[in-house]
């Protein structure tokens, strides 16, 4: 449970707290398992916090600090973490559906089982990030940077990917029916067992993309450079080439 003193401190206003981090940097505070939503904690520094299990729903976490914060399991649903320092953060199993972190930095976070269904996260950061297993279904991702990052079984249904950067990203299982891939980079990214039935490719790099055992039914595969891609025994079905 939260320490009540480092509750007390932060209900004195961003200011106030952000005063008391800067002269205490030794202390990692605890707000885990209390309730914190519609908070407006813009700029707010919870870096290193422990707020697992928090309810953080609709809170203003605008450009915040939180890296290599705790967050397993914390409900984040509708919150504004746009801009917000993510980075090494820990979001296992947290709930982040229908949030805002476009331009968030999530650079090595890890975000495994993690629910992020219709979030807005165009522009954000996952490089090296762990997305093992993550519910990103209608979720905006556009322009969004996923270099190296791991996907393995990610359900990305009717996600928006147009000019996402996925190269050298490991997608093998990952669900990405009816996704919009449109200009993305996929070059060195590994999809084999993907399932891309109707997915939208047109124009999009798939320069040594791993598509074995990969489901392409339907899909758009305009200018998509297919055959520099490794497709053995990709389903290729109906495709639209």
């Amino acid at each position: 449970m939260a320490d009540q003193q480092h509750l007390d401190l932060l209900k004195q206003g961003v200011s106030a707290w952000n005063l008391w981090r800067r002269e205490n940097p030794e202390v990692n505070p605890d707000l885990s398992e209390t309730d914190l939503h519609e908070l407006d904690l813009s700029g707010v520094n919870l870096s290193e916090a422990d707020l697992h299990k928090t309810n953080l729903s609709e809170a203003n976490l605008s450009k915040a600090n939180l890296i290599a914060a705790n967050l397993r399991g914390a409900d984040l649903t509708k919150a504004n973490l746009s801009e917000a320092n993510l980075i090494v953060a820990k979001l296992n199993r947290a709930m982040l559906d229908k949030a805002t972190l476009h331009e968030a930095y999530l650079i090595m976070a890890q975000l495994g089982g993690a629910t992020l269904s219709e979030a807005d996260l165009s522009k954000a950061q996952f490089s090296r990030a762990n997305l093992r297993g993550v519910d990103l279904s209608k979720a905006k991702l556009c322009e969004a940077y996923f270099r190296h990052a791991r996907l393995r079984g990610a359900d990305l249904t009717q996600a928006d990917l147009s000019d996402a950067t996925l190269n050298e990203a490991d997608l093998s299982g990952a669900v990405l029916v009816l996704a919009n891939l449109s200009k993305a980079d996929l070059s060195g990214a590994i999809l084999n067992g993907a399932d891309l039935r109707r997915a939208i490719l047109r124009e999009t790099c798939l320069r040594g993309t791993q598509l074995i055992g990969a489901d392409l039914w339907q899909a758009e595969l305009d200018d998509a450079g297919l055959a520099e891609a490794v497709r053995r025994d990709a389903g290729l079905a109906g495709a639209n080439f």
